[in-house]
């Protein structure tokens, strides 16, 4: 029996938990590695305005990725649950489409950068100290946006095949290449933004390189064969599926442009310190991020072969995950703050700023992961539109007006204080909606099970 039908099949809740969500985690850990590394060597020429820069092109990178993003988890939840069917056929239709959907993608990504370059980085907010930086960074992540997208995509659906291992694989060697290629291209060929932007291109390139070899064995149930993609009414069906994820990123990333555009108005060190502290609240989510999305297939398949006792114990199980580790590592990188910002800013002024801003920050660290929990579990189950909502909860309908009301009553540090706010609401909204959303999978079962007893 294969690897994946023992995962799915054969192994205890916690033991398919854990060979599901422990490379996701470390996958999620290598993104944020990934992220950081531009920065971090950007910040060695000891240049506030490029570490600004880097920033505020931030929104576009994650734009890019969640287009990536989009079609590789709504991939990820159709697969899973056609495995549970074990429907073959359908699978390589899916897994086709998505390929090929992926590069496509990221073409007119390319094309939409290089257009409408200048109104974009006016919009996120670049300055005459920052515009040149952000040019020069944007252009050649616009380039790269086809390696970006198929990377994210398709190592995906990979992990929804239960072929874990090769997706983080994948991600292992991007990171490697573009932490390699970091330092020579910014430090030795002193390429500054443009060197950090050109090492990531190639370590996506890089892992989708990997990602093709895989997908090309005989052993792998997936495909690129273009006779799949013939019908490309299936790809409808991902991409609502994928909806949530697209929404929550698209969101997340105007909800960034929108907090720069306001610090902006503060100097180039409010931005750069913010930029700063956000690294320790991404490392947080991130990695709660992992747990909910590595363990999604789990629950689509398990909502896919009408497995309901064991769906129930996944998201049980997922929900003390969360709390746990969110409430380590938010004490880790409190305690740690100074040493987190001192990675990233060598300026004594910006530096104690983003310490204070990070230490407001985390403090909803433990309860962020309930965000994800509900999101995924609602996708797993087929509910794509109120995924799609809590997605958007918190980037969208909270922290945009969060952000205006905060920063006309707290000036700078409202911005510090919307996020906290934005973060705690709505974590304590999805948890309500995720025992909501259990109870309404088991209620009738419970009650007939309650009156056998009685």
């Amino acid at each position: 029996m294969k690897e994946q039908e023992k995962i799915f099949n054969e192994y205890s809740v916690w033991k398919a938990m854990a060979a599901m969500a422990l490379p996701a985690v470390i996958m999620m850990i290598v993104m944020v590695i990934y992220n950081m590394a531009d920065m971090f060597f950007i910040a060695q020429l000891k240049n506030t305005a490029m570490v600004a820069s880097v920033s505020i092109v931030g929104p576009v990178f994650a734009m890019v990725m969640a287009v990536g993003n989009m079609i590789g988890s709504g991939g990820c939840t159709v697969i899973a649950r056609t495995l549970g069917e074990r429907n073959d056929e359908m699978l390589k239709k899916y897994s086709s489409l998505c390929g090929w959907g992926c590069i496509a993608a990221g073409l007119l990504c390319t094309v939409i950068l290089l257009v409408f370059e200048d109104q974009l980085l006016g919009f996120l907010g670049a300055n005459e100290e920052t515009w040149s930086y952000a040019s020069s960074y944007l252009r050649i992540l616009a380039l790269g946006a086809p390696f970006m997208v198929f990377s994210a995509g398709f190592g995906n659906l990979l992990r929804a095949v239960g072929d874990v291992k090769n997706g983080m694989m994948a991600n292992f060697l991007g990171t490697i290449v573009n932490i390699v290629l970091d330092p020579i291209l910014i430090l030795v060929f002193h390429m500054g933004t443009a060197g950090a932007a050109l090492a990531t291109v190639i370590g996506y390139a890089s892992g989708c390189l990997l990602e093709v070899t895989r997908v090309l064995k005989k052993d792998c149930p997936l495909t690129l064969s273009p006779v799949y993609a013939k019908d490309v009414r299936p790809l409808g069906k991902v991409l609502y599926s994928g909806l949530p994820n697209l929404a929550s990123t698209f969101l997340s990333s105007f909800a960034s442009a929108f907090a720069n555009r306001m610090l902006v108005g503060y100097g180039t060190t409010a931005v750069a310190a913010m930029a700063a502290a956000g690294k320790a609240g991404m490392l947080i989510t991130m990695i709660q991020m992992g747990l909910a999305v590595g363990v999604q297939p789990l629950m689509a398949y398990a909502y896919g072969a009408g497995d309901e006792r064991k769906l129930k114990e996944i998201v049980k199980n997922l929900v003390v995950l969360t709390l746990t580790i969110g409430s380590v590592l938010t004490l880790g990188c409190y305690i740690e703050s100074e040493a987190i910002v001192g990675m990233f800013l060598k300026e004594a002024e910006a530096a104690d700023l983003s310490v204070k801003m990070m230490r407001l920050m985390v403090l909803a660290g433990p309860l962020s992961g309930m965000t994800y929990i509900a999101s995924n579990l609602l996708q797993a189950s087929d509910k794509v539109t109120v995924s799609t909502v809590i997605s958007v909860l918190r980037q969208g309908l909270m922290l945009v007006p969060l952000l205006y009301i905060m920063n006309r009553l707290q000036g700078m540090m409202g911005n510090v204080y919307a996020h906290l706010f934005a973060d705690l609401g709505s974590a304590l909204l999805s948890l309500i909606v995720t025992v909501y959303c259990l109870k309404t999978l088991y209620g009738k079962k419970e009650a007939v099970s309650g009156k056998v007893l009685s």
